[in-house]
């Protein structure tokens, strides 16, 4: 219902009605700021909560005995230049030791000294083919491993034929080349021709074929002969032996770890060694890492309990306590995470592996301390950081876990409360919507009233006036 300022009374009803709601809408307005602080709650646990989640992921890596048993394989040979930080050696630019190795899962720490005696090869060849053909679509016989393959060309024509040899399962890539047309004794006429060339699709002996035409085989100039890699094991000891491998890769050739050869050894050359060794990198990356997950969750932690200095309304200061502050869950979260990165494992402090506690509560990562412990004692630097790692991923896990997780409570019982004071909120909109029709209806029948009053009055005005007798001088 509208209402119009008193007409009647002359007060400004609309503004006494507003005054009144707004003096009833004090309780609202105070569950509005609680909803809001609830938001605000929810949103800042579920930042925290995902980095606890991040914390607890890779500390369940760091906890497990094979990450840290990560290896790599270089090769080296005296002579040769040696490889650049994150290179592989005997790759280019990183030396020219002849020979590239990578590790595979189960790799073993060792030492395997080798000589490279041949590179695989495919074979190459160019044919002699028939002055003519006795079919206008000629065939012919692929010999390899055995095993005969037969091509039909569609004309006698070179493309043609080329196209024919490239079919898919033939076992041989064939281009055309020009060469020069030779008189009898040799000379070049002056005239062109063209050749093909048949080159294997997989190295290896096993792999050589031959060409027949006709039932005969065609004439094969050698342009490279089809041969196995090779590599002499243990050079110049009573134990040196050969092995080989129809491609430039020996599988396994050590446990976990392949070798790709891509050089002949020299003749006179020392022999190449292939070194397995730990990988400090990926260890100094794992520990580096963990201390990273550790700052990020304390310092989120800090950053939203840290109290704020502002000026009172009085002039005085004003101290406020960050959104955390006071919270239980995340202070005992806090302590436990600090308690578990520095206790000792095993007698050893973290700060003697490189995860260093300040006097400020928080972490650093000393890479000096840590290569060093690692070049000293490797598996001791390994058993403190999954001890470490293993607290902290259990401390994360209890906090941060989908389900039961203290943190992923705490957000749920926060969510309820938003509801719940938001259920409140619209509860009283309704609530004020109605004292405020109330209202409006008071005051429109007072006007109403004010009105019929004033009519009466009036009339009793009128009526005395006119009923007073006048009197004569």
């Amino acid at each position: 219902m509208a209402t119009i300022d008193g007409i009647v009374s002359g007060l400004g009803t609309g503004a006494l009605i507003d005054s009144l709601i707004a003096l009833q809408a004090g309780q609202q307005t105070l569950l509005s700021q609680k909803k809001a602080t609830a938001s605000s709650m929810v949103t800042a646990l579920q930042a925290l909560n995902t980095k606890v989640a991040s914390l607890a992921e890779h500390a369940a890596t760091a906890a497990k005995p094979a990450t840290w048993q990560a290896v790599t394989a270089a090769v080296t040979q005296p002579g040769t230049a040696t490889a650049a930080p994150g290179t592989t050696p005997g790759a280019p630019g990183a030396g020219a030791a002849g020979a590239t190795a990578t590790v595979r899962t189960g790799a073993q720490i060792g030492t395997l000294s080798f000589r490279v005696t041949a590179v695989a090869q495919s074979q190459a060849s160019l044919v002699e083919l028939p002055a003519t053909f006795a079919s206008t679509t000629p065939s012919f016989t692929i010999t390899r491993g055995g095993q005969d393959v037969t091509v039909t060309a569609a004309s006698s024509s070179v493309p043609d034929l080329v196209d024919a040899f490239n079919a898919p399962g033939t076992g041989v890539r064939a281009t055309a080349v020009k060469v020069a047309v030779l008189d009898g004794e040799g000379r070049a006429t002056g005239e062109t021709t063209y050749r093909l060339q048949l080159t294997g699709t997989e190295t290896g002996a096993a792999h050589a074929f031959t060409v027949a035409h006709d039932g005969a085989d065609l004439t094969l100039g050698s342009v490279r002969t089809a041969s196995d890699s090779a590599i002499t094991l243990f050079p110049g000891s009573p134990s040196e032996q050969t092995l080989t491998s129809a491609s430039t890769t020996f599988e396994g050739v050590m446990t976990g770890v392949d070798l790709v050869v891509t050089a002949v050894t020299a003749p006179g050359a020392e022999p190449l060694t292939l070194d397995v060794t730990r990988d400090q990198a990926a260890a100094r990356t794992l520990a580096a890492g963990l201390v990273t997950n550790l700052t990020t969750v304390l310092s989120e932690i800090g950053s939203r309990t840290r109290a704020t200095t502002g000026t009172a309304a009085d002039g005085g200061t004003l101290v406020t306590g960050g959104i955390f502050a006071g919270n239980t869950a995340v202070r005992l979260l806090q302590q436990n995470i600090l308690a578990q990165g520095s206790m000792p494992v095993g007698g050893t402090s973290p700060s003697d592996v490189g995860i260093v506690l300040g006097k400020d509560g928080t972490f650093t990562f000393d890479q000096a301390v840590f290569d060093a412990a690692m070049a000293a004692d490797p598996e001791k630097v390994a058993t403190v950081l999954q001890g470490v790692a293993a607290r902290l991923a259990e401390t994360a896990k209890a906090a941060s876990d989908p389900i039961s997780g203290t943190l992923t409570l705490s957000v749920t019982a926060q969510q309820g409360t938003v509801r719940d004071l938001g259920d409140r909120i619209a509860e009283w909109d309704d609530r004020l919507a109605a004292r405020r029709a109330s209202l409006e209806r008071t005051y429109a029948s007072l006007e109403t009233t004010l009105s019929g009053l004033q009519s009466q009055a009036g009339y009793l005005s009128s009526y005395l006036a006119s009923s007073t007798p006048s009197t004569s001088s």
